[in-house]
């Protein structure tokens, strides 16, 4: 690990632990850390894939959701956040040993990762849109199967309405699989989590069917 990325974590941890909103809401703060970790890795194998410079991205997908150590105050706080992230990442940015057009693509990269906006002028190279596509990839990882589920109660609701859900999924995920990335690396990667996916619920969806047949 570079010294540049190392020094990153570091901030970026003793930020989480400074933080009186993540240290009073301790789920969100592992969901949160562990989250940036995933992305910083898939950032990692985008730049791999790509010959991009593997520091920059990896600390730009770091601290794409730096803003989150704050208490937002009010709904558009989510929609403002990578910008914000930009803002606070940027002081730190300028103490390690970076170039400013390498400062300056980080923070594009960061502020434009949840709208494709960003409140300073900027190129939207395919370095810089790639933060925003490791936090998607990350968004329909297998982590976040679990996560689906958890969330919608899977295992308490009626046979009916888990295959309701089980559809639904599919259906969306048909229509996700055709996206296309900013990279090819990147492209791959989703529609490979993609492909997953849609085994995934076609065998749980499957399983329904069968159960419900004998009831």
């Amino acid at each position: 690990m570079g010294s540049n990325i190392s020094r990153t974590v570091e901030f970026l941890k003793e930020q989480f632990e400074k933080s009186e909103y993540l240290s009073a809401h301790p789920r969100d703060k592992k969901y949160r850390l562990e989250h940036t970790m995933r992305v910083a890795n898939i950032g990692r194998q985008i730049a791999l894939g790509e010959g991009f410079d593997e520091d920059i991205l990896v600390i730009g997908c770091l601290l794409h959701d730096l803003s989150y150590v704050e208490t937002w105050p009010d709904e558009d706080g989510w929609l403002n956040h990578g910008r914000r992230a930009a803002q606070l990442a940027r002081p730190f940015l300028e103490t390690l040993d970076l170039s400013q057009e390498q400062i300056d693509e980080i923070c594009y990269g960061i502020a434009i990762h949840v709208d494709d906006e960003a409140d300073f002028p900027g190129e939207r190279s395919p370095l810089a849109v790639s933060v925003g596509d490791a936090d998607n990839i990350d968004r329909f990882d297998v982590y976040r199967i679990h996560e689906n589920l958890q969330h919608r109660s899977f295992l308490e609701l009626p046979y009916d309405e888990q295959l309701d859900f089980a559809a639904q999924v599919l259906q969306k995920l048909e229509k996700y699989r055709e996206l296309e990335f900013a990279t090819k690396t990147a492209t791959k990667l989703w529609q490979e989590r993609i492909d997953f996916q849609i085994q995934f619920f076609t065998r749980l969806k499957a399983q329904l069917d069968a159960s419900k047949a004998l009831l």
